[in-house]
Order: structure tokens, then C-alpha cells, then sequence
């Protein structure tokens, strides 16, 4: 088995290939087009659809505007669709600043796509077109959801959960800034807030209905939802998003940004810890990453290999992945540019081991295995 890491930055699209995931060789960043018109803008969004191995990547050029491109063997050529894949209908005023997350639903070809403003688009072609969602974009809500400090989109799609080991083509769970956590049952027809225990104390008065600013929200392989928010760490159990419990417990600080669930062992869950809003460090100026495995309910440190020396990068809301085998890697990227993998053999020990340095700001990480 090798293995496929795509790393979007600030600065164009990298990937990273590997056999035994310790030693990786790093290629980028990649030109996406033979004029080299496009390859070294922010890369805030990428996507590997488990269904056919198509990778997509959204892509911003400074005078251009935001593209989405895709690749068919590995990332290792590109294309472009003819038309613009993601376009707001002329009728909303609005027209896309950039993707923030691509998701994948349980039939093949469906691609969602989380875009800024708050808006999601739903593909039946595995990403060469979508349309809007119009029953979010139209909902009353709406005028309410403001930019976070990183700007005002739908940032993290889940597809298909409707809690504890239940599964449903109809369920959407939708996350964004500032709007906290919505939920479709129907398809998309009509959503509703699913924020109830998630605090926003930038907001006086009793805890709000919406308004959260929730930073990501993951699942668990059970159907556990985890949510790291403004300030908050959170899990929710059946029904998935209707309550929320705080679950903080061991860690240096309620802050952050990324959270990934183990997609093989339900209860544990690594995140990434940030000292505030105010100062974007890690604890104590250290690489650190927390791990649980009782669904929250305490956390541990989760360092060994990674570096002991002062350090000043920290994690952002995508840029830490597993890849989904049957020993999981996880892998994650700092706004250093710095790269880290390691290995779960299933013994709860795991090692880090360097990826890459000095690329530019990681944005966004997706890993898969492919085809060597």
C-alpha cells in the first residue's frame, strides 16, 4: 500500500508520498495548468472522494478569483472544469470568495462543497458542478450569521449521520462562523440550530439558540460528534447534535482549531490546543497534541517525536487528517509550515515523525491510500 498526502498552504498545493508512512517524498508546489497561471495561491480546501480516488482542490489566484480543480490519477496532473463549477445564482447578489471544505455523501458522484459566505453547494458529478443549497442560503437565520475572524462560510460538512451507529443519505451536519451547528434531516429541504450546551460568551444574556462560533466539528466512526468551538471543547451523543457536553478535562486550554476522531476506535480522538484568541501559540510555545480515548472525558499528551524546542505554529481547523486504515495514520501541518505523520499499530503508543519544513502556512491536510 502507498500512501497520498495533499497539503494545501498559503502558497500553492503540495503532495507527499510514502510507503511505510516515516520516510515521505515531498513534491510542490504543484502548477495546476501548463501556463502556470495558477499553483501558488491559497489552497484552503482539499478533498480525496473515497469512492473513486478523484482529489479536488479549491484554489485562489489573486486576480483570477477562486477555481476548483481536480485530479483522476493521484494529483499528479490536473484539470480545471469548462465552466465555473461553484456560482451562486445571479438572483442571491453574492458570488463565491472561496471553498473552505469539501465532503463526500454515501453515493458515489455526491460532493458538497462549503463555501464563504455561509452557503453550501450540493454535486451529483463528483465535483465538475454543483448547485446551491437553497434551503440554508434562505434560511431566516441568515442575516445573523456574521464573519468570524477568519471570515463567514460553512466550514465543516458532515454527511449522513443522525447520531450513535445511525446512518441516513437524508442527515447533514452543517458547521460555520459565526452561525454554530445546523442540521438537516430531509436532504436539505429545511435545517434547524443543533447548538443546545455550546456557550458563546461574546454573547450577553442566556446561551443563544445560534450564534456560535464553532471552529470544526468531527465524527467519530459511531456517530460521536466532537466540537472544538471559539472557547470549548464538546461532544454529543444520540441524537448527534442535539446536546452538547463539555469535555475539557486535561487539557491546557479550551482554545483550537482542528479535532480528528480515530476512524477506527470509537472513543479516542486527537486536538490540537491553542493558548487563546488573543495569542495564537501553542501551550507554553510547544508542539502539542492531545489525545483521548473515553470520548473526552480526559485527554493526554501526545508528543513523543515531535519537536521539544520553543515553537510558535499552530494548527488550523483542516490541517490535521487521518488517512482511515485499518492502523490509521494521522498526520497534521502548522502554520510554520512544518508537516507531521504518525502511526496508531493499535497499542494506544504513537510516534511523529516529519513529513516536511519550511513549507509555506498549512492550511488544509487530506490523506488517503492509493494505488503505488
Amino acid at each position: 500500500m502507498a500512501y497520498l498526502l495533499v497539503i494545501g498552504t498559503r502558497k500553492g498545493l503540495f503532495t507527499a508520498r510514502s510507503r511505510d508512512r516515516r520516510s515521505w517524498d515531498v513534491s510542490g508546489p504543484h502548477h495546476l495548468d501548463a501556463d502556470e497561471r495558477t499553483g501558488t495561491g491559497p489552497v484552503y480546501a482539499v478533498g480525496i472522494d473515497p469512492h473513486s480516488g478523484r482529489v479536488l482542490a479549491g484554489v485562489e489566484h489573486w486576480h483570477y478569483g477562486p477555481s476548483l480543480w481536480y485530479s483522476d490519477d493521484g494529483a499528479a496532473t490536473w484539470k480545471e472544469p469548462a465552466s465555473a463549477p461553484i456560482a451562486f445564482p445571479e438572483d442571491t447578489g453574492a458570488s463565491c470568495t472561496r471553498v473552505w471544505q469539501f465532503a463526500f455523501g454515501p453515493e458515489p458522484g455526491t460532493v458538497y462543497a462549503g463555501v464563504e459566505p455561509h452557503a453550501l453547494f450540493r454535486s451529483t458529478d463528483g465535483g465538475l458542478s454543483f448547485e446551491l443549497v437553497r434551503a440554508l442560503w434562505d434560511h431566516p437565520h441568515r442575516a445573523d450569521w456574521f464573519p468570524g475572524a477568519g471570515g463567514g462560510a460553512v466550514h465543516t460538512i458532515l454527511p449522513g449521520l443522525l447520531g450513535r451507529d445511525r446512518r441516513s443519505s437524508d442527515a447533514i451536519t452543517v458547521a460555520m462562523s459565526t452561525g454554530g451547528v445546523y442540521q438537516t434531516r430531509d436532504g436539505g429541504a429545511s435545517w434547524g440550530p443543533a447548538n443546545r450546551g455550546i456557550s458563546a460568551g461574546f454573547i450577553p444574556g442566556e446561551e443563544p439558540e445560534y450564534g456560535q462560533c464553532v471552529h470544526k466539528v468531527a465524527a467519530a466512526p459511531d456517530g460521536l460528534l466532537y466540537a472544538q468551538n471559539h472557547h470549548g471543547v464538546y461532544r454529543s451523543d444520540d441524537p448527534a447534535g442535539q446536546g452538547w457536553t463539555a469535555v475539557e478535562e486535561g487539557l491546557p486550554t479550551d482554545f483550537g482549531f482542528a479535532l480528528v476522531p480515530h476512524p477506527r476506535r470509537p472513543g479516542s480522538a486527537l486536538t490540537f490546543p491553542v493558548v487563546s484568541q488573543e495569542v495564537h501559540f501553542p501551550p507554553g510555545d510547544r508542539l502539542s497534541v492531545y489525545r483521548t480515548d473515553d470520548a473526552g472525558d480526559l485527554w493526554r499528551p501526545a508528543t513523543d517525536g515531535l519537536p521539544q524546542d520553543p515553537y510558535y505554529g499552530i494548527v488550523l481547523r483542516d490541517g490535521a487528517c487521518t488517512d482511515g486504515a485499518e492502523e490509521p495514520g494521522f498526520y497534521f501541518g502548522t502554520r510554520t509550515g512544518d508537516v507531521f505523520a504518525a502511526v496508531d499499530t493499535g497499542d494506544g503508543a504513537m510516534r511523529w515523525h516529519q513529513v516536511a519544513a519550511h513549507l509555506p502556512d498549512v492550511l488544509c491536510v487530506r490523506a488517503a491510500g492509493c494505488a503505488a
